[in-house]
Order: structure tokens, then C-alpha cells, then sequence
């Protein structure tokens, strides 16, 4: 990968092993791509928030970085689609609409290991998934981030602000 998926910025994770760390590897601070953890990170909180648009811009611009194919873009991919799904079921009460963004998250989602970048990814599928027969289960909801359901800082809102 090229130099602008790295950030020796980006600190460990707060707990776990997550997929994509290593404590072994010095560059981005164990992380193989700083700068999807960094996304990663502000995108989840900005979703637990009910931010959706703005975690949907945080997971997009980390998206594009990555070739079709790798499993970061298929995980940044698949949390767009999540963000998305959630915006159309929150703002605009379109659940059809939800349907179809989640069927596609799940798709990508499909072969991302369980723990990603500190998402539990697995949790994530099995939410969705259980979404597309009864919405109501997102009510509450929140993505789990190294064990953490995170909530939206300043910084958060600062870092989706600078996407535009």
C-alpha cells in the first residue's frame, strides 16, 4: 500500500487483537493502516452518535484509498453501506431503502474477519442481518469499537468536517 494508509498518529487499541494490529510492527504504531483506523475510529463514534451521514463520509474517504478486491476496501465499503443503511431508516424512515444498503453491506461484510481495525465486525453482520426482518432492532443499537461502544467527540465532528 502507498504512504497516505499510514499514521504514526494512531495509537494501539484500547483492547483486544484486532485483525490489521500487530504490537510487533512500529509503522502507524502497529497498525498496518493508520489511516483506516483512524476512520475507523471517528466513524464509529460519529455512528453511535446518530451521525450516519457523517460516518458514512468517514468510512468513504478511507474506502477510496484501497484497490477493489483487498479487504480493507470490502470492510470500508460494507460500513458505508451500513451508515448509509442506518440514514435511510432514521431520517427518511425508508426501510425498503435500508433493505437494500444492508443486503450489500452484508455482501461485502462477508469475508472481513470477525474483529477489524477494533469493529466487532461479527456483531455487525448479526445486527444487520436480524435488521433486514425487524428494523427495530437498531433502535439502540450502537458498533462495538474495542469492546467499547464509543460516543461522538469534538474531535469527531472536526475530522468529518475536514473531509469536505
Amino acid at each position: 500500500m502507498n504512504d497516505h494508509t499510514r499514521d504514526a498518529g494512531v495509537g494501539p487499541p484500547t483492547g483486544g487483537d484486532p485483525a490489521g494490529w500487530r504490537a510487533d510492527r512500529a509503522r502507524s504504531n502497529g497498525w498496518e493502516h493508520g489511516t483506516l483506523r483512524r476512520a475507523v475510529i471517528h466513524g464509529v463514534r460519529l455512528y453511535n452518535a446518530g451521525e450516519y451521514h457523517e460516518s458514512h463520509d468517514c468510512f468513504e474517504a478511507e474506502w477510496y484509498n484501497y484497490g477493489h478486491g483487498t479487504a480493507e476496501s470490502a470492510f470500508a465499503h460494507g460500513m458505508v453501506q451500513v451508515a448509509a443503511g442506518a440514514y435511510k431508516h432514521f431520517d427518511f424512515e425508508n426501510d425498503d431503502g435500508m433493505r437494500n444498503l444492508f443486503g450489500t453491506a452484508l455482501q461485502y461484510l462477508e469475508g472481513v474477519p470477525g474483529d477489524y481495525y477494533g469493529v466487532d465486525v461479527l456483531d455487525v453482520r448479526t445486527t444487520l442481518a436480524n435488521a433486514l426482518d425487524d428494523p427495530s432492532v437498531l433502535d439502540g443499537w450502537r458498533i462495538e469499537l474495542d469492546g467499547r461502544r464509543p460516543e461522538a467527540r469534538p474531535a469527531d465532528y472536526e475530522y468529518a468536517e475536514g473531509l469536505d
